[in-house]
Parts: C-alpha cells; structure tokens; sequence
C-alpha cells in the first residue's frame, strides 16, 4: 500500500518483490496481524501514506520471555520452596550408584619352584574395603613355570590398581611382578 506504482524494469530484483507481494491483494484481509504505521517498520521520518491511523498502544508491556523485573508473588515462592523440597528428599532416598570393575590380575612367581599355593595365599590375605576376591587359576607360561592369574571386583573410589599392585609386589619372597589382565567396568 506505502508503494503506488511498481518500481522501474532496472530494480528488477525490487520489480520481482512486488510483484509478488501484489499476488496476494486478494488474500490481504485474511492475513493475521495488526496493521501498523509504516514509520513502525522502517526510517521513523517516513511519513505514513497507507492511511492508517497511527498506532498509539505500545507493544512494550508485553513481555515474552518473562522479565525478572516483576517480583514474584509469596505464593509462587512458597510452592516454589516446596517443590524443591520435595525433589531434594527425594533425591536424598536413592541410592547412590557405586562404580565397580571388574579386574583379571596375572602374578608371576620368580621360577618353577615357587610354592603357588603360598602366593595365592599371600595375594588373598590382602583384605581393603571395597576388595573381593573371586576365582583363580594356574596357567602355564613355559618352562614349568605357572603364573597365577585371578579375579577381583573393587569399587573405583576405594581401590586403585597401583595400590593393589604395590601391595601384591610387596611379598618379594613369591611374586616377580604383576600385571592388569583385563580391566572392565561393571
């Protein structure tokens, strides 16, 4: 409407917009929205040729995102408190979720003549919070030589692979050395 003729064949890019926009004359009064000053829309010099009265509401008082200007009521701070409340006893009820793995250590003995029996049982003497011992083997690693090789489930907080290391190594009389076999979380 703000434009009465279409613009000159050179602006064609401008010549294209309008036509556009004058395909949809039939369907202007079923378009949604509030028809406003031009001077809404662009420079605030214009001057409003589409005539239409000026626009005197200001659509500041709408506040879509809510402001944080507006104090909030006793009543949304109370059941606000409450809420939280409830949610944090109960958070307080669950369990918490210990992390767990499970652990295939290899120990080696220095030769063939070490008494096994008596390394497995230095290796499970090894009593920590959080430690369980579970099933054992010999292998074979040649020579006659057998490692010891055993499963263990440690919680992650409470027992750490280089404290069960230290402490396994520390029977000096029977154990070589020790490795991590496998190492998988539970």
């Amino acid at each position: 409407e703000a434009i009465a003729a279409p613009p000159p064949a050179d602006l064609f890019h401008a010549l294209r917009w309008y036509n556009h926009i004058k395909s949809y004359e039939k369907q202007k009064a079923s378009l949604p929205g509030v028809k406003k000053a031009l001077g809404k829309y662009g420079p605030a010099d214009v001057e409003d040729t589409t005539g239409a009265a000026t626009d005197s509401k200001d659509d500041d008082d709408i506040d879509l995102f809510g402001s944080d200007d507006e104090e909030e009521s006793e009543e949304a701070k109370k059941l606000r408190e409450e809420r939280l409340a409830q949610y944090e006893s109960k958070k307080s009820k669950k369990p918490a979720v210990v992390a767990k793995s499970s652990i295939l250590l290899d120990v080696k003995p220095w030769d063939d003549e070490t008494d096994m029996a008596k390394l497995e049982e230095c290796v499970r003497s090894i009593q920590v919070d959080g430690l369980v011992w579970g099933s054992s083997k010999l292998v074979p690693v040649g020579y006659g030589i057998k490692k010891l090789q055993i499963q263990c489930v440690v919680e992650d907080d409470k027992v750490g692979t280089d404290m069960l290391e230290e402490r396994i190594t520390a029977f000096e009389d029977y154990v070589q050395s020790m490795d991590v076999a496998a190492f998988n979380k539970i």
